[in-house]
């Protein structure tokens, strides 16, 4: 097994055709098959079901894509620890849920970049789950995230409790989730919180798991849904949102988990998470 027998398989599952990834790579549609052919025999099971109107993943080909991918990625990874620009101290891969990028990511990253320029960044955004596996295989040195991690070679510790309110495009006095609610899924904890709050069924014609993509929508069709105060703050300044009167505000904590014996030598580090906590 090798990269470009990995990449040459990532390429046709994701145009869904040999000729196409030959185009796309560079090579001859030949050396597509062979170098699939090499990846199947190697493997010793089917990964892709091929005829002439394109490519399709099989059971087992669909379990080992991921594996293909997360290969190729820590490949591109070790290029880059191992081959820094000249002038470069270090690098620091970080992962973090997409809602903690608005707001404390992008203040993370624009003090480090201020301070230490010298500190090479990588940002991989994701979801939990995706988050607890780049943390178990390496990809990621840190994690911003809404969950602590176990493990004897990570280290959690809590950085902020991220406040949810309940905004609004009109002027109301009182929450109401009727039809132009929309519910924000911001995950198991706040489910909880929301329950125990609005104990009624609450039917909402919208669920919308991204503060961001929520927060556009409210701004382009009205209603009303929970978001991070820190999302919010610009458009409540400028009167674009309002904050609903008489609606309890919800919490996460936000947690950072590290690779503790990868952080020790940072010298940078503390005073980088400090500063993007406070603002």
């Amino acid at each position: 097994m090798n990269l470009d027998e990995l990449r040459t398989f990532l390429e046709v599952v994701d145009t869904g055709n040999l000729v196409t990834a030959a185009r796309r790579l560079n090579v001859t549609p030949s050396t597509v098959t062979a170098r699939i052919n090499g990846l199947e025999e190697e493997i010793g099971q089917k990964l892709l079901h091929r005829n002439k109107s394109g490519a399709e993943l099989t059971s087992p080909g669909f379990k080992f894509k991921r594996y293909a991918e997360v290969m190729v990625q820590l490949w591109g990874q070790a290029l880059s620890e191992v081959s820094l620009p000249r002038g470069f101290e270090g690098v620091c891969n970080v992962g973090l849920d997409f809602d903690l990028w608005n707001g404390f990511g992008q203040h993370f990253l624009a003090h480090v970049r201020e301070t230490n320029p010298g500190i090479a960044l990588a940002f991989w955004p994701g979801e939990q789950r995706m988050i607890d596996r780049w943390l178990s295989i390496g990809l990621v040195d840190i994690a911003f995230c809404y969950a602590p991690q176990a493990g004897e070679r990570f280290a959690s510790r809590v950085l902020f409790d991220d406040e949810l309110i309940l905004v609004s495009l009109d002027e109301m006095d009182q929450p109401r989730l009727d039809a132009t609610y929309v519910y924000v899924d911001h995950g198991d904890e706040f489910r909880r919180q929301h329950a125990a709050a609005f104990p009624g069924d609450v039917t909402s014609a919208l669920v919308i798991a991204s503060s961001d993509w929520a927060l556009d929508h409210l701004l382009a069709s009205g209603g009303s849904g929970y978001l991070p105060r820190r999302h919010v703050a610009d458009a409540l300044k400028r009167g674009e949102l309002r904050a609903v009167k008489n609606a309890p505000a919800f919490t996460r904590r936000v947690h950072v988990v590290e690779n503790a014996q990868t952080v020790r030598g940072w010298a940078w580090y503390g005073p980088a998470l400090v500063a993007a906590a406070s603002r």
